[in-house]
C-alpha cells in the first residue's frame, strides 16, 4: 500500500509550467512520469488551427507520455474562469465549438477523460436558468466522450478560491453527475474526486470516498494548506489514496499542485523514482 501502489499521472497545466507547453511532455518524462493531464491548453479559443494541435500531440508521442485526462474549454482559467458551459451567450457557445475538438483531440491520444468545469455564477442570470443550460451542455459533452470511448468528469472546486462556482462539494457534482447519466442513458459521467479542493471545503474525506468512489472517474490531489506537493501540508494523503483504493477505485490519480519556490523536476521527491512510471 501508499504511494508506490499508485497510477500517478502530472498535470502539466500547473507543474512544469516555467517550460514552453511543447517542452513540458519531455519534462514530465525526464522526471520519471509516463502520464500526464492537462487543463484545454488554448485558453483563448476553443477551436485552435490543425497544427497547434498535431504539434501538441508530437510532444507527447515524442516524449512517450500518455495524455490521460483532458479539460474542454474552460475559458481563462488560469484566470478568472471556473468554466464556461453554464455560462450563457458567447462562452456557452465556445464551449459547444469545442466538444468535438476536445473530443477528437483525446481520441487520437488514447485519452478516455474528458473533464468539463461547470462555470462560474453570473450576476443577473437565474441559476436555474444557468443549471439548465448546463445540463444541455453536459449531455451534449457526454455523448462526444462516448462516441470516443470516454468519460465524462464533473469536478468540485473550492468556495474560498472560487467562490462563485457553484459545485462546492461533493454531494452537488454528484447530484450533476446522476442527472447526465439519467438524462443520456450512457452512464459514462463520472465524478471527479479532487482531494484539495474537497478538503478545503472542509469536507470528511475519509466519508466521501466511502460514499462516492464507485462514481469516482479521476482523482487529483495537492496538500493543504498551499496547494503544495504531499507533504507540505497537513492532509493524510497516502492513507486517504490506500482508503479510495480500498474502496474499488484503480484509476489515474493527478498531481494537480503547485512546485513552490523550486523547479517543478525538483517538486517530486515525496515520490520514489521508481513508482513514477505508470504500469
Amino acid at each position: 500500500m501508499g504511494y508506490p501502489d499508485q497510477r500517478f499521472d502530472v498535470n502539466l497545466s500547473i507543474l512544469f509550467t516555467e517550460l514552453p507547453l511543447l517542452e513540458r511532455p519531455a519534462a514530465a518524462a525526464a522526471a520519471g512520469f509516463t502520464a500526464v493531464e492537462l487543463w484545454w491548453p488554448w485558453i483563448e479559443t476553443p477551436t485552435p488551427i490543425r497544427a497547434e494541435l498535431d504539434a501538441l500531440k508530437k510532444a507527447l508521442d515524442d516524449a512517450g507520455t500518455q495524455l490521460v485526462g483532458l479539460n474542454f474549454y474552460a475559458g481563462q482559467l488560469p484566470g478568472p474562469d471556473r468554466g464556461a458551459l453554464s455560462v450563457p451567450g458567447t462562452e456557452s457557445d465556445r464551449f459547444r465549438e469545442n466538444i468535438e475538438v476536445a473530443a477528437d483531440f483525446a481520441a487520437s491520444l488514447g485519452c478516455t477523460a474528458l473533464n468539463a468545469l461547470y462555470g462560474n455564477r453570473v450576476e443577473g442570470v437565474d441559476p436555474q436558468v444557468q443549471d439548465a443550460l448546463a445540463l444541455e451542455n453536459l449531455v451534449l459533452a457526454a455523448r462526444a466522450a462516448d462516441r470516443v470511448g470516454a468519460i465524462l468528469l464533473v469536478e468540485t472546486l473550492n468556495k474560498p478560491e472560487s467562490p462563485l462556482y457553484p459545485l462546492v462539494s461533493a454531494p452537488a457534482a454528484i447530484e450533476v453527475v446522476d442527472k447526465v447519466n439519467a438524462a443520456t442513458g450512457l452512464g459514462n459521467a463520472k465524478f471527479l474526486l479532487d482531494l484539495y479542493h474537497l478538503s478545503m471545503n472542509g469536507e470528511d474525506l475519509s466519508q466521501v470516498i466511502k460514499a462516492y468512489a464507485a462514481k469516482t472517474g479521476h482523482v487529483q490531489i495537492a496538500d493543504n494548506p498551499g496547494r503544495g506537493a504531499p507533504g507540505t501540508g497537513d492532509l493524510p494523503l497516502e492513507r486517504l489514496l490506500d482508503e479510495l483504493k480500498d474502496a474499488g477505485y484503480a484509476g489515474w490519480v493527478g498531481l494537480e499542485y503547485k512546485p513552490g519556490d523550486r523547479p517543478s523536476a525538483e517538486a517530486f521527491d515525496w515520490l520514489p523514482v521508481s513508482a513514477r512510471a505508470a504500469g
